[in-house]
């Protein structure tokens, strides 16, 4: 599951990643006497997004116990005060257009059968959130993730290289990136259509083109994410950002992912979005 960490970094290992391939950014005063942030940089100039990453995104089902039996969303035996739940902000959906709103609202209807995320299947993009570990060198960039289903890595060359031509549609897709300035830009192409871009019912095609953008400042990294689907979106469908800090412990190997509950489901009441 999300959040599991294990031990931290040693001061050791923190001095040898600096000597081998970080600089450190000046401090260099900017107008009206202010000090500029001053963040990692790698030799070639580029922000230092290497390191374990926690962006406070949680994943727990909204599930609920009632006597024997679990209840996923709406309990009415256990119903609490009326008013948003402290601490969370309302899902995010995207926009579809007109002829799909039907089968939206159909999935959504049928969402503990239909989701892929509650059968084990690996979550997709954009659905698969912020990286939880970034490697990087001035080639590419690997995102690690330790996901609610499991285990998870993604390969992001930066060196100009296009889209592959000679693989299939694939749940992480194709993705290349490149630098504006200090952000880096992802671009993921060729992803299969059988991932959900969140709950609800929030289906996909393969048309699926997925830009994400990492800011670093300090310690910490701006997540952002775009979906583009005209074939069945109304609008592009840009998230909520997520902030990323940088945390002193490393990943697990995370727990297998196995399904156990779908036979044991009494209706098909869903949940609140996990992410």
């Amino acid at each position: 599951m999300k959040g599991a960490w294990a031990w931290p970094i040693t001061a050791m290992t923190v001095l040898v990643v600096a000597a081998s391939h970080v600089e450190l950014a000046a401090q260099a005063p900017v107008d009206g006497g202010q000090v500029e942030d001053a963040i990692a940089r790698l030799h070639d100039g580029r922000p230092d997004l290497n390191g374990t990453w926690r962006s406070g995104v949680q994943y727990a089902l909204n599930a609920r116990s009632i006597g024997a039996s679990i209840c996923l969303g709406d309990c009415p035996e256990l119903a609490e005060p009326a008013g948003p739940t402290p601490g969370r902000t309302p899902p995010e959906r995207p926009s579809y257009r007109p002829e799909f709103q039907a089968e939206v609202a159909r999935l959504d209807a049928e969402q503990v059968l239909e989701d892929p995320l509650l059968t084990c299947a690996n979550p997709g993009v954009p659905r698969i959130g912020a990286p939880d570990k970034i490697m990087q060198n001035e080639r590419e960039l690997v995102f690690l993730y330790d996901d609610v289903n499991g285990s998870y890595w993604r390969i992001v060359p930066t060196d100009g290289r296009p889209h592959r031509q000679d693989i299939g549609p694939t749940f992480l897709g194709d993705a290349i990136g490149w630098w504006e300035g200090d952000t880096l830009v992802v671009e993921t192409v060729n992803l299969n259509d059988k991932t959900w871009l969140t709950d609800d019912g929030s289906f996909h095609t393969t048309d699926l083109r997925v830009i994400e953008r990492l800011t670093r400042h300090r310690d910490t990294i701006t997540y952002e994410v775009t979906a583009f689907d005209p074939t069945v979106l109304a609008e592009p469908w840009a998230k909520r950002p997520v902030e990323m800090t940088l945390s002193d412990r490393e990943l697990i190997e995370s727990a297998p992912c196995i399904e156990r509950d779908l036979d044991l489901m009494q209706d098909l009441s869903n949940h609140d979005n996990p992410r």
